[in-house]
């Protein structure tokens, strides 16, 4: 999803600052759910109304900063265990389709398991 310049951009700022040592695994999933949870605190308390004043003003940089700092731990994690993003999102993409048939859940929101 990140491209490869960017990745590797990425992983170079890492290096230079010596953060691999800090980043394994656990830590990283740790980090990326606690960027999670700030990109879900933006929204909290806000109808749609206060969202879309929000994104039409100079607070929808705290928005993005937050975006990105989900991309990143996501990018670090997928590149540390080897593996790739577009390819996971995929096969995803097709256990999905087989557990949410177009014809059977169209414009309804329940789970998988709710709708038979």
């Amino acid at each position: 999803m990140i491209e490869k310049s960017l990745l590797e951009a990425l992983i170079q700022f890492r290096k230079e600052r010596d953060w691999e040592q800090f980043h394994n695994p656990k830590d990283i999933a740790i980090s990326l759910s606690i960027e999670a949870a700030e990109l879900l605190e933006w929204f909290q308390w806000r109808n749609q109304d206060e969202v879309r004043e929000m994104l039409a003003s100079d607070k929808r940089e705290q928005l993005e900063d937050e975006i990105a700092d989900v991309a990143v731990y996501l990018s670090y994690l997928c590149h540390d265990l080897n593996i790739d993003l577009n390819q996971v999102v995929k096969n995803k993409i097709a256990k999905n389709a087989a557990k949410y048939p177009k014809d059977r859940v169209k414009g309804c929101a329940d789970k998988y398991n709710e709708y038979e």
